[in-house]
């Protein structure tokens, strides 16, 4: 019997996939998204698929299913805090006390206190550390029995992912950054992949507007057909990628134009710039595909983190 790690909020299975790959034992899964726990279920047969809201799980539900474990992962919203959200709550505590979707960040720091895992690992936007937000997350943390909390941030182009991904991963142990290697680029993430087909999952063609081909025609790399304003300021949309360099921030309502086609990238080839194998399969609608890479840990990088935590349990 392997280590055992429980992921939730675990969408389509990223994080659970690098530690998978590092040895662990992923024995459940945990997501209120239908579309992504059918992906879950498919890419991780063995383990125990819930659909349930968070909010309504017990720590001793997860124990009837599958016992003791030594590893909780998992990735609360992050639309509370993300700067792409126009609709952010102006006061940082607001945020976790009072939005909805912040609020199951506190039901991640519940579930652990009932399960007590060894080590825990919480991924969320580094924005959740602004305005006294780092300070009440330690609070809660201790609270639960956790006086050791670590605020890690980790860089997915730093880990051979072939796209820019800033995020912070909140644990009981210390996660180092690790010395920067070569980056992966967009052509070398694509290479090998034939033109979109049903064949191949989640390579199916993206249908757009004869006006927005007309649009995409003219945007040369790095430039974007559109843009909008959050409450951090403008992101833009429909980027044509330059080919050696990593893409930008997959995010689930971003598209991608091709580096050389007039065309939006699929959802295996953003996919693949997030560093999933080609076997790892989305369900659902093709915005619910999009949503779940987007939303990802890129196992790259969740199997990097894996290892660490290997190293501190064994």
């Amino acid at each position: 019997m392997g280590l055992k790690v429980v992921d939730l909020f675990s969408g389509a299975g990223g994080f659970s996939a690098g530690f998978r790959d590092a040895g662990f034992e992923v024995v459940l899964g945990l997501d209120i998204d239908l579309d992504s726990v059918r992906s879950f279920s498919l890419n991780f047969p063995r383990a125990v698929a819930i659909r349930e809201d968070a909010r309504l799980i017990r720590g001793s539900d997860i124990v009837k299913y599958v016992g003791d474990v030594d590893v909780v992962i998992g990735g609360p919203p992050c639309e509370a805090y993300t700067g792409a959200n126009p609709r952010r709550m102006s006061e940082p505590l607001d945020r976790l006390y009072s939005d909805e979707l912040g609020q199951l960040t506190l039901e991640f720091i519940r579930l652990v206190g009932e399960l007590k895992p060894r080590v825990f690992v919480m991924e969320n936007v580094a924005a959740i550390m602004e305005g006294g937000l780092r300070e009440a997350l330690i609070s809660e943390f201790r609270r639960v029995g956790y006086r050791d909390v670590y605020f890690n941030v980790l860089h997915a182009e730093d880990y051979s992912v072939p796209s820019v991904r800033r995020r912070v991963f909140i644990s009981n142990i210390v996660i180092k950054p690790p010395k920067v290697g070569r980056l992966t680029t967009v052509a070398e993430a694509l290479k090998g992949l034939p033109e979109p087909t049903p064949l191949i999952p989640n390579h199916e063609p993206v249908t757009v507007s004869g006006r927005k081909i007309k649009g995409i025609s003219r945007v040369n790399w790095g430039q974007a057909l559109f843009t909008y304003r959050g409450s951090g300021g403008t992101y833009r949309n429909f980027i044509r990628l330059h080919p050696n360099k990593p893409a930008p921030t997959v995010m689930g309502s971003v598209r991608f134009i091709h580096p050389f086609e007039d065309r939006l990238l699929t959802v295996r080839e953003q996919a693949r710039l997030m560093g999933f194998p080609d076997t790892h399969i989305f369900m659902g609608s093709r915005d619910s595909q999009f949503n779940q890479v987007g939303e990802a840990v890129p196992p790259p990088l969740a199997k990097a983190i894996a290892e660490v935590v290997k190293g501190k349990l064994t």
